[in-house]
């Protein structure tokens, strides 16, 4: 057996898991892959290269104020109007905000990253999206147009922090402007195609008290917790992803007194 096919086959020796192997054959088979293709792909693309055209520098300013979003949005709706496809009023609405998603924001991840009840985007392919809500992945009908429609995005996202990726550098680890962890694999590293995986953060993070209530800890696990960290010890937080070590370790550092400094170091 050639390598291609054991990476293909083995589900080991990757620390990035990808949804189809945390979900179920039934899953597989519900997945977007098989949902027909977008028959307003063409369209879209035509109007978002006109919007690019007419809105040209603006689109690259530091900050996408609201106004610009406005401008944005009223650039796609004069550019339907020009066009002339027959569309009906929902489909109307439902083309301008993926055109000014794509624009502004991360495409079709844009609806996702405002669902604040979804805890993790995985794209494995560009129509294969799955998120996280509840604990379960669920198979969504979200799709991008290409590969390379996959790659803008990764681009756009690792270009805000300074990083790039490329066939020199098929992996990276960036951050979204909110904290969210994100992480890119692209070929020749990642065989069927850019893979990106999005973990949020809460927008309130849960405090010490929320996870005695949730039951995740009793009171006096928190009191303990408390005093090891008011007398310096060392506190080692340890899981499986997405267990909870990022909640945990920003509740328990609420204990950190006020006049103590704090040192963060990240492994590069």
């Amino acid at each position: 057996m050639g390598l291609h096919d054991r990476l293909k086959t083995s589900n080991g020796g990757s620390g990035h898991a990808t949804a189809e192997a945390r979900l179920s054959g039934s899953a597989l088979e519900a997945s977007p892959s098989s949902a027909a293709q977008d028959p307003y792909a063409e369209l879209k693309t035509r109007i978002h290269h006109a919007c690019i055209q007419t809105l040209g520098p603006e689109l690259f300013k530091s900050q996408a104020t609201g106004d610009l979003s406005e401008r944005v949005t009223r650039s796609v709706t004069e550019q339907l109007v020009l066009d002339r496809t027959p569309l009906t009023r929902e489909e109307r609405r439902q083309i301008i905000r993926e055109i000014t998603d794509d624009i502004l924001g991360y495409g079709p991840l844009e609806p996702f990253l405002r669902d604040d009840s979804v805890t993790e985007v995985m794209v494995n392919n560009f129509d294969r999206i799955y998120i996280e809500r509840g604990g379960k992945i669920e198979a969504t009908r979200a799709t991008f147009v290409d590969n390379a429609h996959v790659l803008r995005i990764v681009d756009k996202i690792v270009s805000q922090v300074g990083r790039r990726v490329d066939e020199a550098s098929p992996m990276v680890d960036a951050r979204l402007p909110d904290g969210s962890r994100v992480n890119a694999i692209i070929p020749p590293l990642a065989l069927k195609g850019p893979t990106l995986t999005i973990r949020k953060f809460s927008r309130d993070p849960y405090t010490i008290d929320d996870l005695i209530n949730f039951g995740s800890l009793t009171p006096k696990a928190a009191q303990f917790l408390a005093a090891c960290v008011k007398g310096k010890l060392n506190v080692l937080i340890s899981g499986g992803t997405g267990t909870g070590k990022t909640t945990t370790l920003n509740a328990v550092s609420a204990f950190i007194p006020g006049d103590e400094r704090i040192v963060f170091v990240r492994q590069p």
